[in-house]
């Protein structure tokens, strides 16, 4: 039995292609338009004169040309410009009193008149161009509807939610994609079986937290630990930003927790996650009218929503910040953001199972360690690293290398902490042998404390603004408590390089001020913060709550503490630097 042709695929109805079409129509007349426009600007407009004018104009040998139209009106063009009723032109028409009189046409050719035959499309013409305008505005019309139609009525539509949704067809981010949170991963793993199994979890009457807040500092992986979140569990991920609620118009922000929520509903179990809620959940009550009553509706609904959530229905919220200080306490209470799960920086395992993930995809050379790598990054986020790997990947391809090699990913490192190498700054000679002799007295001082970590390279190389050398320690373990003694063993290697040259020279330079500034700053936390103060005592001097995992945020503070306190915190500053 002979095979059947196969059916030819049945042709969808798309509405994007009629509005081509459509808009192709609509700029064809337009453009018609305009040409006869243009066309037409610089005739002269025609005169309506009386047949016996035009006779007497013939009779004096001022008619040009004529045309005859069915044998009932004439135009043509005078000689010279006539005059009827306060207007002039050379154009004119008029009608035939006789039609087809044979006089006419003698008369016409003994004055040497050109005489033109019928030209019945004239008046089509006429009424074509006079329709082209309302043609036009039906078209711009139509246009404007099926947009409307199309796009769901995009111009109304502000309270929409804006959330992206991430489904089966984007690339599925897994727990294997994420590396040094161990801690935070066992720790979501809860909510994986719930989206998986929702009645496992309920059928004992228990119901799982309503929301689970990731905090922790900048580019730890909060987003990305959200996102394996939903690839594990293999449900819809609504991703939406905390700053997308809140436009200028007012109410949007509510409208637009409300559509999230219901979007959420409809495509269950699922998970929502809003990133930087700090920008749309700080403390109420901090502004008075304009934005803030706006942001602060945003968060009364957000609010409320939450409360009428029912976690049953396998929906996970999720939120992420690095500031969960500002939030407000509603946000934080039981009901709504049950559990805060903490991102931190990762420790030295941690960074090197990260350096692992970043580096499947980049040819490595075979004396490359990853543990050196991971051991010369102590406070490194994992957006820090997978910037290490970028850029190592990037020198080794600039150098035409085959693979990526222990020298690059150092470089990479340096290139990060210090800046790009300055090679247009040419140093003299006695500038580079102040700084040669300023970093061996910081390598020097390493050797010979107790508490100091293992000089790992020097080098004299300019880099970034101001550094004109550094000297790299290689710490052997990850620290997270300090004593005395080793804090005033790392102001001595600081104010190494600073001695090095009043020994060598007799005399200092401008090179040692950042380390006078570090050295500094140690010292005054050793007095105000630490309590290492044998004057002082056990006290603390500062103000205000500090942000949780921002580093250096600027923020002004306030001196809760007397003028000779003040006095004695500095005396005591000046006596651990003198001691030293």
């Amino acid at each position: 039995m002979p095979d059947r042709p196969p059916t030819p695929p049945k042709r969808e109805f798309s509405w994007s292609a009629v509005l081509k079409k459509l808009v192709f129509w609509v700029l064809l007349a337009a453009v018609t338009l305009v040409f006869l426009h243009l066309s037409s600007a610089g005739q002269e407009k025609a005169l309506e004169v009386t047949y016996t004018a035009f006779d007497q104009q013939l009779a004096q040998g001022n008619v040009s040309e004529v045309t005859v139209e069915e044998g009932k009106r004439l135009t043509g063009r005078f000689k010279q410009p006539v005059r009827v009723k306060d207007k002039e032109s050379t154009r004119f028409y008029t009608d035939l009193p006789f039609q087809n009189d044979p006089n006419d046409l003698e008369r016409l050719r003994a004055a040497n008149v050109i005489i033109r035959g019928s030209n019945s499309k004239g008046s089509i013409t006429l009424i074509l161009i006079q329709a082209l305008p309302y043609v036009l505005l039906f078209g711009i019309s139509m246009l404007i509807f099926r947009q409307m139609q199309a796009g769901g009525a995009k111009a109304f539509s502000f309270g929409k939610s804006k959330a992206k949704l991430l489904s089966g067809d984007t690339p599925k981010v897994t727990f294997a994609d994420v590396a040094g949170a161990d801690e935070a991963k066992a720790e979501l793993q809860e909510i994986i079986e719930f989206l998986r199994d929702p009645q496992r979890f309920t059928r004992l009457g228990g119901r799982l937290p309503k929301g689970v807040l990731l905090v922790g500092p900048p580019g730890t992986g909060k987003t990305l630990l959200a996102r394996a979140v939903a690839g594990e569990a293999g449900r819809p991920f609504f991703s939406m930003s905390g700053s997308d609620f809140v436009e200028m118009f007012v109410g949007v922000g509510a409208s637009r927790v409300r559509d999230l929520f219901e979007q959420g509903k409809a495509h269950a179990p699922c998970i929502i996650f809003i990133d930087e809620i700090d920008a749309v959940g700080r403390h109420r009550g901090a502004g008075l009218g304009g934005g803030h009553d706006e942001r602060e509706q945003t968060l009364n609904q957000l609010l409320v929503e939450m409360d009428g959530f029912d976690s049953s229905k396998g929906v996970i919220i999720m939120a992420a910040t690095n500031r969960p200080e500002v939030l407000d306490a509603a946000l934080l209470r039981a009901g709504r953001f049950d559990r805060q799960v903490v991102v931190d920086r990762p420790d030295v395992r941690g960074r090197a199972a990260i350096l692992q993930v970043h580096a499947r995809h980049v040819r490595l050379a075979p004396e490359v360690s990853l543990q050196v790598i991971a051991a010369r990054t102590p406070g490194f986020a994992g957006a820090d690293l997978a910037n290490i790997v970028n850029e190592a990947a990037l020198l080794a391809a600039r150098k035409g290398k085959d693979a990526v090699g222990q020298a690059d990913l150092e470089e990479a490192i340096d290139r990060v902490v210090a800046g790009l190498e300055r090679k247009s700054r040419v140093l003299s000679e006695t500038e580079r042998d102040i700084v040669a002799h300023h970093e061996m007295g910081h390598a020097l001082v390493a050797f010979n404390v107790a508490h100091a970590d293992p000089v790992h390279k020097i080098t004299i190389i300019p880099r970034g603004v101001a550094a004109l050398g550094m000297t790299y320690q290689l710490p052997t373990e990850d620290r997270f408590l300090l004593t005395r003694s080793e804090l005033e063993d790392r102001i001595a290697v600081l104010l190494g390089g600073r001695v090095a040259e009043e020994l060598v020279y007799g005399e200092v330079s401008t090179g040692a001020h950042n380390d006078l500034e570090r050295a500094t700053e140690m010292a005054r936390l050793m007095v105000m913060q630490y309590g290492m103060s044998e004057q002082l005592g056990p006290m603390t001097f500062g103000g205000g709550p500090q942000a949780m995992f921002l580093r250096g945020s600027g923020l002004p503070q306030e001196r809760e503490y007397s003028e000779e306190s003040a006095r004695r915190i500095d005396g005591e500053t000046r006596s651990i630097i003198d001691r030293i």
